[in-house]
């Protein structure tokens, strides 16, 4: 078989997506505190990746796209189990699943986010592949997999086709979702609110992070692009929504606390980009500008809602994931342009689009709320998800690792060795 541009596109794309779950453990590491920065590079990155890898080649890749098993909801693990069926066709499909378990990968590693400081890293090992199975790959199916909100699924017959072009509703809708029951499940960490220590450890490394997210989200949402002109398009609205974002979410730290923070400007360019993520190839680049910029406020409000209403979210995934995630996909039944595909209401396309998308995200976040909880409930009584108090005081690095991030000399080798 010939190499392609679009397949050495796609190997590259593949690469940057999972350079991104790296970012986001530098991102998520700086925010914790320092007791709790190698667990959640490896609650995260390290682990997310072998766990999520090897279940993707053995059933992810089958059941998120493999035919249905049940219904339009649940795609079969058996049809290219250990990708059985795609290497019998020739392996042409395998830069597809190369690409695919990228996505997998990192829409787990965002839920990890919501548990930092207190969450047991057995338990998770448990909980990775469970919801990878039961949750991420048959909303996969559901959405892009041919299944229940397809054009020839049972609610997109009905309804239309959803839009959601690179994750909207499948990573971060998802992802937020389940972050809020494993932080209503585990409870707040101690002193949550109070403690002034609860704090980020590292801003140079959360802004880090950011970046190296902003820089593989290109391949994130330019991987699928249909043809050049479609890949320019989702460049542009990739740079815009971020940069609106966080001149968006500053904005909103000026007026309300008097100064800008770095911590502002980095959980801003995230918002903007979950929120062009579903949209990127569907809405015009101001559409895009405008997206950004409210999703940048709504993330930089919502974040605070967690001491309001006394859930703690501990890295703002439910703030950041879920609600620019809702606003990215609701938003096309507003903004989507009629050059693109279905035209939102804005451009005269009425209310159909808004209904199909408001309709697939209700279903998607009932979904995944209601299976979550059935996964990691079970955990919690039997093993038990989260650490003792005195592991929490002690540190999450020191009582599940055995390491901590910052060990300095003792003082007994090089220059400064005793004598």
């Amino acid at each position: 078989m010939e190499l392609t541009a679009s397949d050495v596109w796609t190997v590259v794309a593949a690469a940057l997506v999972l350079f991104m779950t790296p970012g986001l453990a530098l991102f998520y590491s700086g925010m914790t505190r320092a007791k709790s920065a190698l667990n959640m590079m490896m609650m995260m990155s390290v682990i997310s990746m072998g766990l999520v890898g090897v279940c993707w080649v053995l059933w992810g890749y089958s059941m998120s796209g493999g035919g249905a098993l049940i219904y339009d909801i649940v795609g079969s693990p058996f049809n290219d189990f250990g990708l059985s069926a795609t290497l019998a066709d020739g392996g042409t499909n395998l830069l597809s699943v190369a690409f695919s378990s990228t996505f997998a990968i990192i829409a787990v590693a965002i839920i990890s986010g919501s548990i930092a400081d207190r969450a047991r890293f057995g338990a998770w090992c448990i909980f990775v592949p469970l919801w990878l199975t039961l949750v991420y790959c048959p909303l996969a199916f559901m959405v892009w997999g041919g299944g229940l909100f397809g054009e020839e699924g049972f609610i997109g017959s009905m309804f239309g086709e959803a839009i959601d072009f690179a994750g909207g509703l499948v990573i971060h809708i998802n992802a937020g979702v389940a972050g809020l029951i494993l932080a209503l499940v585990l409870g707040a960490r101690k002193g949550f609110g109070e403690d002034p220590n609860q704090r980020p450890h590292s801003l140079p490394l959360v802004m880090l992070g950011a970046a190296i997210l902003w820089f593989g989200w290109f391949g994130f949402n330019v991987g699928a692009a249909a043809d050049g002109a479609q890949a320019g398009l989702i460049w542009v609205n990739t740079l815009a929504a971020p940069a609106a974002a966080m001149l968006g979410w500053a904005l909103l730290e000026r007026i309300r606390d008097g100064h800008v923070t770095s911590l502002g400007a980095a959980s801003g360019l995230v918002s903007g980009l979950v929120a062009i993520t579903p949209a990127c190839a569907n809405v015009d680049p101001v559409g895009a500008l405008a997206l950004g910029f409210i999703s940048g406020i709504a993330s930089g409000w919502a974040v605070g809602l967690k001491y309001r209403l006394g859930y703690d979210d501990s890295l703002d995934v439910v703030g950041v994931h879920l609600v620019s995630g809702l606003i990215g996909t609701l938003a096309l039944g507003f903004i989507a342009t009629p050059a693109t595909g279905t035209a939102g209401l804005f451009y005269g396309g009425g209310l159909g689009l808004l209904v199909t998308q408001t309709v697939a995200t209700l279903i998607s976040m009932a979904y995944c709320a209601v299976v979550t909880l059935l996964i990691v409930i079970p955990i919690h009584r039997t093993m038990g998800f989260r650490v003792s108090e005195k592991q929490e005081i002690q540190g999450i690095d020191l009582a599940q690792h055995a390491e901590t991030a910052y060990a300095m000399s003792s003082g007994t080798f090089g220059a400064f060795a005793k004598n």
